[in-house]
């Protein structure tokens, strides 16, 4: 409805009421429109333009609860006010369930125009909130849809993106590992067959990411069963055939998992090459879950604490660990009641500031 004198569209089969009524409320700012009966009501309102309907009950051929019915079919109908001279309160409730914003007794000499004209002004009011609260409605579906859908569009962008991530750096893994295997110095194929182990590491969390429903985490037994096999095909002479790994169902986001998954590949690659000097042996990686804490463990039966210090070795291995164990937030022990190696880290399943960050809210 616009700035202008709303239209009332009054239905009563009494043609001097009729004028009474139209003389009544144009005094009181409305454009009146008269018609005798239901069926013409309905026709003049399917021809659009009316803001208010003042509708009498008892009229020939359709009555104005058989009127009204019609009215509440139509796509979003006018605000109605039902009017009779019966004193019967059955059809004044009647009426209202049907459908009417409200209901007055009629007098012959138009004592009631007054009244109709404070219930139709309600009416429109009425009309008017509750097509306000319906278009806020609508925006909020609007919203949450075009949000559902840039979500999902988002959710396909960073599977596509973790999905070539991924594939990316398996080729690295892959072109890594050739090179290994056809290079005459054991140093070189040491130091590459490392570095194809770290970046196969951070492969199988992107990979995890994107064969996943869920882009936010990252089940670690799963992932590490994959990163473990992964070492094992790249051994040789079957070193890790006796690599094994137990581990509870647990999550954790995509960050954390890479920490996890270059500290195993860090330590299992060190009880390789140092734990068993003549030869393999049993290499146990376990991950186990108390609430929020976990706990990674990796276990050799081999030389343990009585190995020399290789003087090869760089040391780079020892300072990734602590790096990932620091972005972890991580205790990191050494157990020195075992008779072999066994590394001991206890951590936060989520990082502590992270967790404590609220949600962010959906528009």
């Amino acid at each position: 409805m616009t700035d202008a004198k709303p239209t009332l569209l009054y239905i009563d089969d009494d043609e001097a009421l009729g004028r009474l009524v139209s003389r009544g409320l144009q005094r009181q700012g409305f454009c009146v429109e008269h018609v005798l009966s239901g069926e013409a009501g309905l026709e003049r309102l399917r021809q659009g333009g009316i803001d208010v309907i003042a509708l009498d009950q008892y009229m020939p051929g359709l009555d104005g609860l058989e009127t009204l019915e019609q009215i509440q079919a139509i796509p979003d109908p006018p605000p109605v006010v039902f009017v009779t001279a019966s004193q019967d309160s059955k059809i004044a409730v009647t009426a209202l369930k049907a459908g009417a914003d409200d209901y007055l007794v009629k007098d012959t000499q138009g004592e009631f125009v007054p009244l109709l004209q404070v219930a139709a002004d309600q009416a429109l009011k009425q009309a008017m909130v509750r097509k306000a609260r319906d278009d806020a409605e609508a925006e909020v579906r609007a919203s949450r849809d075009r949000y559902a859908a840039l979500a999902a569009e988002r959710e396909m962008l960073l599977r596509e993106v973790n999905h070539r991530v991924g594939n990316s750096l398996q080729i690295i893994a892959s072109l890594l590992h050739l090179q290994a295997s056809s290079s005459k110095q054991d140093e070189v194929k040491a130091a590459l067959t490392n570095a194809m182990g770290r970046v196969a590491a951070v492969a199988q969390v992107h990979r995890r990411l994107y064969t996943s429903h869920d882009l936010k985490s990252v089940m670690l037994n799963q992932y590490l069963e994959s990163l473990l096999e992964d070492l094992r095909r790249s051994a040789e002479g079957n070193r890790m055939s006796r690599l094994t790994l137990s581990a509870q169902p647990v999550e954790t986001d995509p960050d954390r998992a890479v920490a996890i998954g270059i500290i195993v590949n860090e330590l299992v690659m060190n009880a390789v090459k140092y734990a068993y000097p003549e030869g393999k042996g049993p290499i146990h990686v376990e991950l186990k879950a108390d609430g929020d804490d976990l706990e990674l463990v990796i276990a050799d039966e081999g030389v343990g604490l009585n190995v020399k210090a290789n003087p090869q070795s760089t040391g780079m291995g020892q300072r990734i660990v602590s790096a990932m164990a620091a972005k972890l937030e991580a205790d990191v022990e050494r157990d020195p009641n075992h008779s072999g190696t066994r590394m001991v880290l206890r951590f936060r399943r989520a990082n502590a500031t992270a967790a404590a960050a609220p949600e962010p809210a959906a528009p």
